[in-house]
C-alpha cells in the first residue's frame, strides 16, 4: 500500500466516524425535544402519544379537582376553541390557578389524558409563554369579537 493509499484509507475512516458520532448525536437530540401543542392540537390528533411534550393553555374556570388525602390534582387546560383533561400528581407551583396561563410536560393517554410530569405557571401578570399566547390568539380574538356583537 502506497502511502497516498493509507493517506487516503486514514481519511476515510477519520470521515465515517465523524458522521457516525452526528448521527449519534443527531438521534439522541431528537429524542430529547420536547414539542408544544394546544388542546386543539392535540384533540385533531396532531400530538405524539409515545413521546413526552408540552402542552399549554388557560386552566378552566371551576376545572380543578384535587384528590382528598393525595397530591393529585386534576384540571382542564383550554385554548378557548377545545379543551383537555391534564393529570397531575406533585406540588403545583405557588402561582398556579384557575385563569392562569400554564404550560405542563408529559405524555398522553389512550382516553385524551394529559399526565403531566411538571406544571410551570406564568411568572408574572403580563408574561405568558409565546407559545401558549400564539395558540390562545385566533380562539381569544374570536371570543373578543363575540362579546363586542352581545354587547358584553
Amino acid at each position: 500500500m502506497t502511502p497516498r493509499h493509507k493517506r487516503m484509507a486514514t481519511v476515510a475512516a477519520i470521515l465515517v466516524g465523524v458522521g457516525i458520532a452526528t448521527a449519534f448525536a443527531l438521534q439522541a437530540f431528537e429524542k430529547n425535544m420536547l414539542y408544544y401543542y394546544s388542546p386543539t392540537q392535540i384533540l385533531a390528533g396532531e400530538a405524539p402519544d409515545t413521546r413526552s411534550i408540552r402542552v399549554g393553555g388557560l386552566v378552566q374556570d371551576g376545572s380543578v379537582k384535587r384528590e382528598p388525602g393525595s397530591l393529585e390534582v386534576r384540571f382542564t387546560l383550554t385554548d378557548f376553541a377545545n379543551t383537555v383533561g391534564v393529570s397531575y400528581t406533585g406540588v403545583l407551583p405557588d402561582l398556579f390557578r384557575e385563569g392562569q396561563g400554564i404550560i405542563a410536560r408529559g405524555k398522553l393517554t389512550g382516553e385524551n389524558l394529559f399526565v403531566a410530569e411538571e406544571v410551570l405557571a406564568k411568572h408574572d401578570e403580563n408574561y405568558m409563554p409565546p407559545e401558549v399566547k400564539d395558540s390562545l390568539k385566533p380562539h381569544a380574538d374570536a371570543a373578543q369579537a363575540m362579546n363586542q356583537v352581545d354587547g358584553t
